[in-house]
């Protein structure tokens, strides 16, 4: 199985939250964008003050590698016209890809109509700037009901809106894995929440973050059904593909 066409590489820690200098932390983002260079990933996922200096890097090297950004990272409180302002910025650095954390705590109180409204706008606004938009929904906040409930209102909002022709450009991301949980219990993508996720997403497109480290765990998740993979352990991933393969 080929994984690297599935990986959006990611670093998206802050130099505080890293605990490191910004020098260090542009020398990471650096080194991560060579090693999807070399790797073929799908994408490299950054926080957008990066958007200018890895386009840069991938227009030297003729790659193919496309650039995402996160957009009201990671609480997804901001109102839709805030996150549509961040959106725009990205857009006009070269982003290709925008990662929007959805309003789930406004979902989580019922509050349907504000979060169709941030899907049909934050949706309209990528689409019309040929863009793909993912929608992270925080599984490690939603019961299993939420995720359900909130997988199919998004499928039905874009549906609804913009068409099945469209539903190769938008999909539902399961985590940013940044999310405290209780008694640090695990806070990204896991093979029940994904399965939930893609059973009432589809045809909408699906992504796997948070906690995909490895080799078995990627390939499950591929087998599931899930079209990307979100994960700050990319090469490791890769490499331990290539011993598998070499064995055969």
């Amino acid at each position: 199985m080929k994984i690297h066409p599935f990986l959006d590489a990611t670093y998206l820690k802050t130099a505080k939250q890293a605990d490191i200098s910004e020098q260090e932390t542009v020398l990471r983002i650096k080194t991560l964008t060579k090693e999807a260079i070399a790797y073929n990933y799908k994408l490299i996922m950054i926080r957008a003050e990066y958007i200018r200096l890895v386009k840069e890097l991938l227009d030297t090297a003729k790659s193919r590698t496309l650039i995402g950004t996160v957009i009201d990272f990671p609480e997804g409180n901001l109102t839709i016209d805030e996150k549509l302002k961040e959106a725009k910025k990205a857009i006009d650095l070269g982003v290709d890809e925008l990662d929007f954390v959805i309003n789930y705590n406004a979902f989580k109180q019922k509050n349907y109509s504000l979060v169709k409204e941030e899907v049909t706008k934050g949706t309209s606004f990528c689409l019309k700037n040929n863009k793909t938009i993912k929608w992270i929904i925080e599984i490690a906040a939603l019961s299993d009901k939420e995720i359900i409930v909130i997988s199919q209102l998004i499928k039905e909002t874009v549906m609804n809106a913009f068409g099945e022709i469209s539903a190769d450009r938008v999909f539902v991301k399961s985590s940013t894995g940044f999310y405290k949980t209780q008694n640090n219990k695990p806070n990204g993508a896991s093979i029940k929440a994904m399965k939930l996720i893609i059973e009432n997403a589809k045809p909408l497109k699906v992504k796997a973050a948070g906690g995909v480290k490895d080799y078995k765990m990627a390939a499950k998740m591929i087998h599931l059904g899930v079209d990307r993979i979100g994960t700050s352990s990319a090469k490791e991933i890769l490499n331990k593909e290539k011993n598998i393969n070499s064995t055969y």
